[in-house]
Formats: structure tokens, C-alpha cells, sequence
């Protein structure tokens, strides 16, 4: 028998009461992406829902459907994203020091500082903080989770389409995981470039995307009870490609 090991989070996870499963096939058989989701929809049928609703990640890869995978392969579920306590080390970051994800404070003027060139005229920060009341619910804090080593190498992707697209901006991004208090910093992006209209641009595309790919999940944590948050409106599809 070959045996597959899957990697859960979030509420996924927490349906399913591990963050790591394994599934066995035969040895001659190959298996797609699509199989693999019905062979654990069975296996794990109270959380058949989410698992159909959650996209696979292959070798920190989004991955179609019809994607063969193999034991060898890292393999993990992601469901729908949103921003995301672990055991990974308290602070991951890139080789090149832009991308990071930590569970120390944010602080601006270090994100800002990596983004600084003498050749740029504009230099935009976006600074997400937590919320303390959404309509009529109160927030007592915010939990985040992440797949840090394909966190970050989404993190990365969305500086190269950026340093591609307008030409010379450059991007840097840090990110909180575990509990973050109410005002607290979550997420700072800081964005450089010749001109402020690229650096409007860049940012936006920034945490619109992060939003969609990376992924980093929020737990809110009320006076009564929680909820995993994740995309809120259309459909979410991170193996799309955004301009």
C-alpha cells in the first residue's frame, strides 16, 4: 500500500480533530487531486462539506483537479483563506528578508525600511489592524493560522508579479500569526516606487491578492463563542490568475 499524508487547518482541522491525516491506496494505483478528496470525504464524512470546498496544495503549489499526486509529494488542504498558532518557529521569513510571518509585534518602520530607495518618490504603507466591532458582534480578539513555508512562498510570488508589473516598485510584507489583541497590527504592506499612482496600484493588488492565495487564517474570538473567517463573497478560486 502507498500512503498519503495530508496536512488540515483552520476549521477544517478542527472538524476532523487532527491537523494531519493519512490515506492508503494501492501500490500500482495513481491518484489525483480529485480522488484524494473523495477517498477522505469517506474517510472523514462529517467534514465532507469543507473538504470539497477546500483546494489542495501540492509542494506548496495551488493544484487542479485532475493533478496526479504522489506519496512523496507535501500535500495539504487549504480552505477558502482570509488575511490566518502552530509549531513552527515564532518568526519565518524569505531568503531576501521582504516576506515574513511572525508571532512578535509588527512594526511599520521595519517594513518600511525594506522598501526604501533613493530613486523613489512614493512610499505607501497599508496597515491592517483587528476590529473591535463588526455590526452588532464584539470582538475580543483575533486568532491567526498559517501554512507558513507556502505563505510565504505565495507572499513572494505576489512581490514578483508586482516587481514585473510596474517596473522598479517594491514590495514588502509582514504578517502576525497567533493572537492578536483588539487595535492590534496584523498585516503591514509597504509598497515603493517612482511614482505614487504604481505604489496605489501595487498595494491594492497586494492585499487583494493575499486575501485570495496565501494562506493565512483569522479565528474571531467573541465573549460567547468563535468562527474561522474566510473569503465572504463570489467564488474563490486561487489557481486563477489575477493582472
Amino acid at each position: 500500500m502507498q500512503q498519503y499524508t495530508i496536512r488540515l487547518f483552520a476549521g477544517l482541522a478542527e472538524r476532523v480533530g487532527k491537523s494531519q491525516v493519512i490515506i492508503e491506496i494501492p501500490q500500482s494505483q495513481d491518484i489525483s487531486v480529485a480522488q484524494m478528496k473523495e477517498l477522505l470525504s469517506r474517510q472523514y464524512p462529517e467534514a465532507k462539506i469543507m473538504i470539497q470546498g477546500a483546494f489542495a496544495a501540492v509542494n506548496q503549489e495551488y493544484a487542479l483537479a485532475d493533478n496526479i499526486i504522489k506519496p512523496v509529494d507535501e500535500i495539504a488542504l487549504i480552505p477558502p483563506v482570509s488575511g490566518g498558532s502552530g509549531i513552527e518557529p515564532s518568526t519565518s521569513q524569505t531568503p531576501d528578508g521582504l516576506y515574513l510571518i511572525t508571532s512578535e509585534p509588527l512594526q511599520a518602520e521595519e517594513v518600511i525600511a525594506k522598501v526604501i530607495d533613493p530613486n523613489h518618490g512614493a512610499t505607501l504603507t497599508f496597515i491592517g489592524t483587528t476590529r473591535e466591532m463588526t455590526g452588532a458582534m464584539q470582538t475580543v480578539h483575533l486568532e491567526y493560522e498559517a501554512y507558513i513555508p507556502m505563505a510565504l512562498h505565495q507572499l513572494q510570488k505576489i512581490g514578483d508579479h508586482i516587481a514585473s508589473t510596474w517596473t522598479g516598485t517594491r514590495c514588502a510584507i509582514s504578517h502576525r500569526i497567533g493572537t492578536v489583541g483588539i487595535a492590534e497590527t496584523s498585516v503591514i504592506i509597504a509598497v515603493s516606487s517612482a511614482h505614487r499612482n504604481d505604489a496605489y496600484e501595487a498595494s491594492r493588488f497586494a492585499i487583494e491578492r493575499l486575501k485570495e492565495t496565501v494562506p493565512i487564517w483569522k479565528k474571531e474570538i467573541w465573549a460567547d463563542g468563535s468562527e474561522w473567517k474566510g473569503v465572504q463573497t463570489g467564488p474563490w478560486n486561487p489557481t486563477q490568475p489575477k493582472s
